[in-house]
């Protein structure tokens, strides 16, 4: 099966996900919405369960969050999260129909993702949150470090679409942004973490992931 597809799952392709695990019900869950690319589904899945092997617990946002299926698999993965806010300059229509699917299949999520359009700039965040972000595009995943490196929240990024002109005789563009980007968050205090998603789902596979060097979660 080809992961990196753009193709949108639908109700025909429920039969591939036959199993057992929590991947396959989402996954089917996901085809029965009818709305999302299977390229999504396993980027989604793959950020947030290498998301959740560090991170435990805290309200999840999910910013430049499309459909909002990352914030759903935070909460489905680590049921400590108490809820999670995702967030988009512009929601898509069928992100309602996703949600409405996913609280069917699991009705303990009934009522704890809430689904906000919003300017990114204008989200209120905290300390104890956990920020998200997969694929936003450019300068947004700037805006995401900025705002949660602001609150002093936890925080992973899978950065998108982004260059450094002048650096290409040395580096490879993206590689260097992601690189200065870790950086900045070390000068920052925070402890920083460098994973990948596997390439076959995406080129830009490289996951971001920093908390402050003094974070511990509130009792």
């Amino acid at each position: 099966m080809d992961r990196s597809s753009r193709n949108r799952l639908t109700e025909r392709q429920i039969p591939r996900f036959a199993g057992e695990t929590l991947f396959d019900g989402i996954a089917r869950a996901v085809c029965r919405a009818g709305c999302l690319p299977r390229k999504e589904l396993y980027e989604a899945w793959e950020v947030a369960r290498r998301v959740r092997r560090r991170f435990r617990g805290g309200r999840v946002v999910d910013l430049a969050c499309g459909h909002g299926l990352l914030a759903w698999i935070m909460l489905l993965l680590d049921d400590s999260s108490p809820g999670a806010l995702a967030v988009d300059r512009r929601l898509p229509p069928s992100a309602a129909g996703l949600a409405a699917v996913l609280e069917t299949e699991w009705p303990r999520l009934r009522g704890r993702v809430r689904l906000l359009e919003a300017d990114l700039a204008e989200v209120e965040l905290g300390r104890d949150d956990l920020v998200v972000s997969a694929h936003a595009c450019g300068g947004l995943t700037d805006l995401v470090l900025a705002r949660a490196v602001a609150a002093g929240a936890r925080v992973a990024v899978l950065p998108c679409c982004h260059d450094l002109a002048g650096l290409q005789g040395w580096l490879d563009g993206p590689l260097a942004m992601d690189v200065l980007r870790a950086t900045g968050l070390r000068e920052r205090g925070y402890r920083v973490f460098t994973q990948q998603i596997p390439g076959d789902i995406s080129p830009k596979n490289r996951l971001l992931l920093a908390e402050p060097a003094s974070f511990s979660p509130c009792r």
